[in-house]
């Protein structure tokens, strides 16, 4: 079928809307008529990793939408379900039987390849004659920076029809993540503070997840609307470019008692990571998600006399057939307060929400294909 998608046709390069062939689905697949996509760091950054060979491609990996075709093998979705869209797991390999889909030993290929595993992709450019150039649109299952998406059972998430999708975009990442982080990896208890390290999507969703289960945060952000939302969820906040004030280590251990348990770095800015280390009470634990920064710092000595662990984690140990509805149910009861993040835009407006996002003017943009 004819589409319409947005492609990256060189490293680093623009998003240009162009009309592509998109396969009818296999046995294993879903047609998806794309609602909403959010926008992520990892649709910006990695289109700048990918050699020339692997483009034009189709990234977006939080998209929503509406099924319109299923294949013969595929169970528990059918066609007119709403769904959320978020990463691949193969559910086959060890660390997807133990529950760790997360590190499914095929990530890196179901997400990040342009392909699916048999090596064939989704997509083609349109032409006249039918044999347009090959596009790389299986971007974690979906490339829904398009119109429809090639999606799977094992990365759909079916959800109430009567929810908005423009809202649940993020679910299917950057709030998963976030959220995932604080429900799955550091299970606080209401005294154990969390200071959070970068203001967007991700930091946020942690921000406020944290206070549906009554913990107390700190985040760090160096942009003042940021702070300003962080300090509506009843977070202290603090400005690590204020002139003439105490390292932002030190005002966090003030803040907390002697330190926070827990940090969470979604910056990835070694210095920054370093000063999230520091501000550990001892024992503390330190998650990293941010990624790009090739290298850290380590406060070696620091770290041997306190006993902080240093870790990361992938989509915080989510399962999105088991986060995303965990968390739906959250925001549907009150706790997870996180509509007014998304700053929506028509599709034709991606340019301004890239910019937008990379500002830090807004918090989370969703691009809207309509219904």
């Amino acid at each position: 079928m004819r589409t319409t998608a947005y492609l990256v046709e060189e490293p680093g390069g623009d998003f240009v809307l162009a009309e592509v062939e998109l396969e009818e689905p296999r046995d294993d697949e879903v047609l998806v008529r794309v609602v909403a996509t959010g926008l992520c760091h990892t649709d910006l950054t990695v289109p700048t990793m990918l050699p020339q060979e692997m483009l034009p491609t189709v990234v977006g990996h939080e998209g929503t939408g509406v099924v319109e075709k299923v294949g013969a093998a595929v169970s528990g979705i059918e066609v007119g379900d709403h769904v959320v869209m978020s990463f691949r797991s193969c559910r086959a390999c060890g660390p997807c039987t133990a529950g760790d889909v997360g590190y499914c030993e095929q990530s890196l290929l179901l997400n990040y390849m342009g392909m699916r595993a048999d090596g064939s992709t989704t997509m083609r450019r349109a032409s006249a004659d039918g044999d347009g150039q090959t596009v790389f649109g299986n971007f974690f299952g979906q490339s829904s920076f398009a119109r429809h998406a090639i999606a799977y059972a094992d990365n759909c998430v079916v959800v109430d029809k009567r929810l908005d999708l423009t809202r649940l975009a993020p679910f299917a990442c950057g709030f998963q993540t976030g959220a995932g982080t604080v429900l799955n990896v550091l299970d606080p208890r209401p005294d154990e503070p969390i200071v959070v390290f970068g203001a967007g999507a991700v930091g946020l969703a942690a921000v406020a997840v944290a206070r549906g289960l009554g913990v107390e945060t700190v985040v760090v952000d160096p942009v003042a609307s940021r702070r300003a939302v962080a300090e509506e969820y009843g977070a202290m906040a603090l400005d690590p470019t204020e002139a003439d004030a105490a390292p932002v280590e030190e005002r966090v251990k003030a803040l907390t008692g002697g330190g926070a348990a827990y940090a969470i770095d979604t910056t990835a800015i070694a210095s920054v990571v370093l000063q999230a280390q520091r501000a550990l009470r001892s024992r503390g634990l330190l998650v990293a998600l941010g990624l790009g920064a090739p290298e850290y710092t380590i406060d070696a000595i620091d770290l041997l006399q306190s006993g902080k662990v240093v870790r990361s984690s992938i989509e915080g140990e989510a399962d999105p057939l088991v986060t995303i509805p965990q968390l739906i149910g959250l925001r549907e009861a009150g706790r997870f307060d996180v509509d007014h993040l998304v700053t929506t835009y028509p599709f034709e407006k991606i340019a301004d929400a890239v910019a937008d996002s990379r500002s830090g003017s807004v918090v989370k943009p969703v691009l809207v294909w309509g219904e």
